[in-house]
């Protein structure tokens, strides 16, 4: 079984870290900030300014410990990793799959069911928990629409035909997102998604969260010795890691949105933790980026029943299992690839 490491991030602007022996140590202006067992680590992200020694990259790398490198406001920018791990008849069975436009449909339909379904799960729950009744009619309706989505899926002969699905679901599910934000601060009111850059706090926030799923994600294929720049939803673009991008479809719901939700809902954030910058993009501070990576790391932890498996799992490993799922479709050992839609 898969064992759910410690993620190590780094947010401090300036901070180095170095190999001391088997511990990697944060420093910042020469002076020591952290230290933790390199046994303990299972990913290192770091954002904007930070150094990493080259003896650490190289054994990072040797040990298959995914070095992850965001800006200062979270937009991923790369990943290092070591050798290809895996068999290559595997990564052959993936570029071949991705060429045969059945199976690519297949399985791209399970990417988008498991999304609609989680987002759908986070809207019944808000009905559920809704403060008037107009809300929660708004929101069971949402939800309704959502199942009927589910339900066209795999009527869905083509895939534009089953993006077209896809897109449809996100603009019923974000059009009632702002309903499922139930603090009275215009600073979190949500209107559309908006991504380059986001102009509120609310996108400041899932733009955020969506660039350490796919972290997390691009670590999961890695692993399994998938090619993470190789998908079947998400169109082939160079630098692109449509891969890893199909496979976070099904936790975007599950964990960005979840805890963003968490956040702003328990007032863990407040409209004082962003602030405007030049150009209308919206930044978080640094004490809210913290508390963000605590509350991700948190729900992380938290198990829940695999509906493969049937037994609990913690958050954070389910992408790994759904990276070898999808891994023995491929090879020919299932019949079909089914998304996670925890129990």
């Amino acid at each position: 079984m898969i064992e759910l490491l410690n993620t190590l991030y780094v947010t401090t602007q300036g901070a180095y870290l170095r190999l001391d022996h088997d511990t990697v140590k944060v420093e910042v202006e020469g002076e020591k900030r952290l230290q933790m067992p390199l046994q303990h680590v299972g990913r290192i992200v770091v954002f904007g300014n930070v150094g990493l020694s080259p003896f650490l990259m190289h054994r990072a790398g040797e040990e298959g410990r995914l070095i992850a490198m965001l800006n200062e406001h979270g937009r991923f920018k790369c990943c290092v990793t070591g050798p290809t791990s895996g068999n290559v008849l595997l990564r052959h069975a993936q570029h071949k799959a991705a060429m045969d436009s059945q199976k690519s449909l297949e399985i791209a339909r399970a990417f988008i069911a498991g999304k609609i379904e989680n987002s759908r799960r986070n809207v019944l729950r808000a009905a559920r928990e809704a403060d008037s009744a107009e809300s929660e009619a708004k929101l069971r309706s949402a939800a309704l629409s959502l199942a009927e989505s589910l339900r066209s899926l795999p009527n869905m002969t083509t895939l534009d035909e089953a993006r077209g699905v896809e897109g449809q679901a996100a603009h019923v599910y974000f059009g009632v997102f702002d309903d499922m934000i139930r603090v009275d601060d215009e600073s979190f009111v949500f209107d559309v998604r908006q991504r380059r850059p986001p102009r509120n706090p609310v996108n400041a926030l899932l733009s955020f969260l969506y660039a350490l799923v796919l972290v997390d994600c691009t670590a999961a294929v890695e692993s399994i010795g998938l090619d993470p720049q190789v998908g079947f939803l998400h169109g082939l673009r160079p630098g692109k890691p449509a891969g890893a991008l199909d496979l976070m479809e099904e936790f975007r719901a599950l964990l960005a949105d979840r805890v963003a939700f968490s956040l702003i809902n328990r007032r863990q954030v407040t409209g004082k933790d962003f602030e405007e910058r030049p150009g209308g993009a919206v930044r978080m501070s640094d004490d809210a980026r913290k508390t963000l990576l605590i509350e991700y790391q948190r729900r992380k932890q938290e198990e829940l029943t695999h509906p493969i498996l049937d037994r609990r799992i913690p958050l954070g490993i389910a992408p790994h299992v759904q990276a070898q799922l999808l891994a023995r479709y491929l090879r020919g050992d299932t019949e079909a690839y089914l998304p996670f839609t925890p129990k």
